[in-house]
């Protein structure tokens, strides 16, 4: 499986932005909880690093194009991005 690690980080990703969204601040902004986005955040933001990292490692091996890089990038700042990229780039 050539872009494995990929896929794992840009599912990791989608899924963490997605929480952040639309779980962590409702409940901080709707219930007063603030700690939900506190700790998803860190996780996200973690999560969001690692999936680029990864993703400029893939560039500079050769195994993805400058241009999927960028549009792997992209993906990783929209809700879904990562979700989209994994099926239209990564197949």
């Amino acid at each position: 499986m050539k872009y494995k690690w990929l896929k794992i980080m840009a599912l990791l990703e989608g899924t963490s932005l997605l929480l952040l969204l639309f779980i962590a601040m409702p409940l901080k902004y709707q219930f007063g909880i603030p700690e939900a986005v506190s700790w998803v955040g860190r996780a996200h933001g973690g999560l969001f690093i690692a999936f680029n990292l990864v993703l400029v490692s893939y560039v500079l091996k050769g195994l993805l194009s400058e241009m999927q890089g960028l549009k792997g990038f992209l993906a990783s700042l929209l809700p879904f991005g990562t979700f989209i990229y994994k099926a239209k780039v990564l197949k």
